[in-house]
């Protein structure tokens, strides 16, 4: 269930930010009874960019496969990743 707080609670911003980085997911903060904005620690918010990050590359990686791009195996992939930069 979301956290929300109302604004004038960002007076006391020690205890906002231990609320952000203690439920570890974004605290919506309302104003008159409506919400206004969201505040979130650094840990939660690069952890949103890096799902969204992966979500666009899956889009992207469907899009090309019903396109009918050539797939690559990801075995072979891995193997010659390897011999490429594992130089004992």
């Amino acid at each position: 269930m979301p956290k929300i707080r109302p604004i004038k609670d960002l007076r006391n911003t020690t205890e906002i930010s231990e609320l952000c980085h203690q439920i570890k997911e974004p605290l919506f903060i309302t104003k008159n009874g409506y919400g206004d904005m969201v505040v979130m620690s650094m840990e939660a918010y690069e952890d949103s960019l890096g799902k969204l990050e992966l979500y666009e590359k899956l889009a992207q990686a469907e899009a090309q496969i019903k396109k009918g791009n050539e797939l690559l195996d990801g075995e072979k992939v891995f193997k010659d990743l390897k011999k490429k930069y594992d130089k004992k």
